[in-house]
């Protein structure tokens, strides 16, 4: 109960703040228009998640971290290393210090505040950041919450100043902001922490005995976020034509990068799921055939599908339950060989109780709904592959065209008698 209420006391503070700023009318005309793409980024990163239920408890606290406590550390870091970097009167002029806050103090305090969430998930739940994809879905919730407690702020800071000055909508600072930090770039914050976890996640993978990797990569990835927000907040004095060219040529091929690492990742984690899953072959467990409807994102949704039409709502539940035990068990078990056997004492730590646990879950979950639905899903996705040629040709080879047998008439018999029509029958039905 610890961590909701510190995150909600954070929160609270943060809307003050806020609220302080931009005033009632600016506080809620920020909250509805950052709203707008909240829903569709967290829709995205779960359908990513998907495949490893083990890391969706971690999502929540992300969020939550990243639109509280995040925001809160970074509203309090820059206003304080601001005024330290005005207070000198021989120390540096506005104009400097706002362009140093934007390019380097901003970011470096923004990324480890909002990476601070996949550190603390790897601390205190291992298994919600035990991989890449675990990982770069974790910081990039926790980017999602930063940047829409940020955008209610900008965008109420900004409609607030347009009422007290009467701009027209079409021309206004609001209209502006949204299209910039809603329409443009909703991903720029997501995709920034996304390489921390990247780098955390790498190195949660990796074998114990590659010390030196699993200490560099996490502080890698965040030099990297912390290099690629920069780069984003200095684009902003460059004009039209600067900070289109930094669209283009850094922000996209960043994030096609974590597309495909992320891409990556789950097609690997799926074909754990096909060759781990057979080592549990048994009574209430995966049989023949249902490998490939847990391990290939079809059959795992058309399994869905199926429980859903054919058993109700209750059955479908139970069959995603079953669904993400059996990936859990095979990520268990295919982290375990990698880091050093399966045993009791492995490097899995309590692999061996860990197991029994999902394999309870596994029976409990496995209903005859859910079975026929794994087996329905199963004849769809596994498809027969034809047998070899006896002739060696191998698998799909084409036969020769057979030729028509030839009908040999009985001795005696007149071709066109009762006994030559018979025989002509059965030549042809051979």
């Amino acid at each position: 109960m610890a961590v909701p209420i510190v995150l909600t006391v954070c929160g609270g503070v943060v809307l003050a703040l806020i609220g302080q700023e931009t005033g009632a009318f600016g506080m809620v005309t920020g909250l509805a228009l950052a709203a707008l793409p909240v829903p569709l980024m967290v829709a995205l990163l779960h359908r990513t998640a998907s495949v490893d239920a083990a890391s969706r408890t971690g999502l929540v606290f992300a969020l939550g971290w990243g639109a509280c406590a995040a925001t809160l550390v970074a509203l309090v870091a820059n206003g304080v290393l601001v005024q330290w970097l005005l207070a000198d009167p021989a120390g540096l002029p506005r104009p400097r210090a706002d362009a140093l806050e934007l390019t380097l103090v901003a970011p470096v305090v923004e990324e480890c505040a909002k990476g601070a969430a996949v550190l603390l998930l790897w601390l205190h739940r291992p298994r919600a950041v035990h991989g890449v994809l675990a990982g770069v879905c974790a910081a990039a919730m926790a980017a999602v919450g930063f940047a829409f407690t940020e955008n209610v702020l900008y965008l109420g800071r900004a409609a607030a100043e347009d009422r007290l000055l009467g701009t027209p909508l079409v021309d206004s600072t609001a209209a502006a902001t949204f299209l910039v930090r809603v329409v443009l770039a909703p991903f720029a914050h997501p995709l920034f922490t996304a390489l921390t976890g990247i780098g955390l996640g790498l190195a949660v993978v990796l074998p114990r005995r590659r010390r030196v990797a699993r200490v560099v990569l996490p502080w890698l990835g965040l030099l990297c976020a912390i290099g690629l927000h920069s780069a984003w907040n200095g684009a902003t004095g460059l004009g039209t034509g600067g900070f289109l060219m930094v669209y283009g040529l850094v922000m996209f091929p960043a994030l096609a990068l974590v597309i495909g690492v992320c891409a990556h990742a789950r097609r690997r984690q799926l074909r754990a799921v096909r060759e781990m899953l057979p080592h549990y072959a048994g009574t209430g467990r995966p049989g023949m055939g249902e490998y490939t409807a847990l391990g290939t994102s079809r059959g795992r949704s058309l399994t869905r599908r199926l429980a859903r039409r054919d058993w109700g709502p209750a059955t479908a539940r139970a069959v995603i339950r079953y669904q993400d035990t059996a990936t859990e068990l095979a990520l268990l078990r295919d982290r375990a060989e990698r880091h050093g056997g399966t045993g009791s004492q492995g490097a899995a730590g309590d692999f061996a109780r860990r197991e029994a646990e999902l394999l309870w879950r596994l029976a409990r979950d496995r209903g005859p709904g859910a079975t026929r639905s794994l087996r329905g899903a199963a004849l769809v996705e596994v498809r027969p592959t034809p047998p070899p040629a006896r002739d060696g040709r191998g698998a799909g080879a084409v036969p020769p065209p057979s030729r028509r047998p030839t009908v040999r008439r009985p001795i005696g018999t007149a071709a066109g008698g009762r006994a030559g029509r018979h025989a002509a029958r059965g030549g042809r039905e051979v």
